[in-house]
């Protein structure tokens, strides 16, 4: 980012991104981004929060692109043990103010979760420190994305087909 924020999307841009998630800024803060991300082919997505009145979550699905991040905890990420059943009336809520799709993350490691996520009406899951874990716990880099690879492919499989973000399966084919 020392070299800016136009050089970093530009970058990614040419790189073969398609999306740029930028963590903890706020909505008011990304009309940039936003800017940018459009000008070089980026969906910028945005995340609502469990913490997150309707009328912000509506303005965060307006402004956002591709899909809304839906965070499923308040409070840090990782791997849960079970899904907290409130995130099923913010997905409802959030497909109340927009016909983006929604993506829930936090704290998805299993597939028995991705698929109770679905069935509440998200679009995809988000998966990241359980392949992290799953990497880092590993022997060796083979090991590691082998155990990434199978981890993928079970969440994957818990999902509906032809779902709208149906990137994990397109990233391991």
């Amino acid at each position: 980012m020392r070299r800016g924020l136009e050089t970093f999307i530009a970058d990614l841009a040419s790189a073969g991104v398609g999306g740029l998630l930028i963590p903890d800024i706020p909505l008011e803060e990304t009309e940039e981004a936003r800017v940018l991300c459009a000008r070089y082919g980026l969906e910028l997505v945005l995340l609502a929060t469990p913490t997150s009145p309707l009328a912000r979550m509506e303005k965060i699905a307006a402004a956002t692109g591709g899909f809304v991040y839906l965070v499923s905890v308040t409070g840090v990420t990782g791997v849960q043990e079970k899904m907290e059943e409130r995130v099923q009336g913010l997905i409802a809520k959030l497909k109340g103010v927009t016909q983006k799709p929604i993506a829930v993350g936090f704290g998805i490691s299993k597939p028995e979760q991705a698929a109770q996520i679905a069935s509440w009406g998200a679009d995809g899951v988000i998966v990241g420190s359980a392949l992290v874990r799953a990497l880092g716990e590993s022997g060796s880099a083979e090991e590691g994305l082998r155990q990434m690879t199978e981890l993928i492919q079970s969440l994957r499989a818990a999902l509906p087909p032809r779902s709208p973000l149906d990137f994990i399966s397109r990233l391991f084919r």
